[in-house]
């Protein structure tokens, strides 16, 4: 009977060993975030205020053709704050992993921190050289893994069952879109991860069929994506609710154009 009982203990163990060997992406970035930010700490506010600098991707290192810190800034936090946001960054990137494997993963988060990075990096120059920037924001810190975090939430949304998806869609703009228009060079990148994230997403696997685990990692992940773009803001909610209202109503006038528009050919074609 002993023997017998520990029969599904083991298959369980062997399950959840191999669970977590295919999220291998996943365990080994938060691992190294993990050890990266545990050193720096230990080495005390200048060794982490050395790091960042080095691997910022402002427009100092940039323009200076230090390219690697569009790497290495994915590794690197301006504070120690890890053990607060990890757990929900995990439960984002071990869903992607799920659905789209190692490489799936890998390309999103690194189309929406190299992609937005870039993209951010430009507008900041054109800015300074036109005059509508000081020069000073040349070395800003801008490090962190939240621009190819938030391309992974926007990378959910062809996993979203499609009669929820405009609501998806509305809802995370309208949370976005209010930091960024302050001209907050960070809330900017976080709607252009999100964005490249959302069309990205037509073009990886998606999940047909949602299970309890799945829903209860884009639980924890959602709130973490949440905290990353609206933080502690009060008014983030009332517009995130705005933009899901709209997108459900735009995408309801179109389907009802659409359909009067095929009613329309076919009573053309009739006569």
């Amino acid at each position: 009977m002993t023997l017998l009982a520990l029969v599904p203990t083991r298959r369980q163990a062997a399950r959840t060993l191999a669970g977590a060997a295919s999220m291998g992406v996943t365990a080994s970035y938060s691992v190294i975030l993990l050890a990266v930010s545990v050193t720096l700490t230990a080495m005390g506010p200048r060794a982490r205020a050395a790091a960042v600098s080095q691997m910022s991707t402002n427009l100092h290192n940039l323009t200076r053709g230090h390219l690697g810190t569009l790497i290495g800034s994915a590794f690197v936090n301006d504070s120690d704050s890890i053990y607060f946001w990890l757990p929900g960054l995990v439960c984002l990137l071990a869903l992607g992993e799920i659905i789209w494997r190692g490489k799936g993963l890998l390309l999103t988060f690194a189309v929406g921190h190299i992609g937005a990075t870039l993209i951010v990096a430009a507008g900041l120059l054109a800015a300074v050289r036109t005059g509508s920037l000081p020069s000073s924001i040349a070395r800003a810190s801008d490090v962190g893994m939240s621009y190819g975090a938030v391309c992974v939430l926007g990378a959910l949304t062809a996993s979203i069952p499609a009669r929820w998806r405009s609501v998806w869609v509305g809802w995370w703009l309208g949370v976005a879109l209010p930091a960024a228009a302050g001209m907050d060079f960070t809330a900017i990148g976080h709607v252009l991860a999100l964005l490249l994230g959302i069309g990205l997403s037509f073009r990886l696997s998606s999940i047909a069929t949602w299970t309890p685990t799945h829903a209860a990692l884009l639980l924890v992940g959602v709130t973490f994506g949440y905290l990353v773009l609206a933080g502690p803001s009060v008014v983030a909610p009332v517009w995130g609710a705005a933009g899901a209202v709209l997108a459900a109503r735009v995408c309801t006038d179109v389907r009802s154009h659409r359909r009067v528009g095929g009613q329309t050919r076919t009573l053309a074609g009739n006569q």
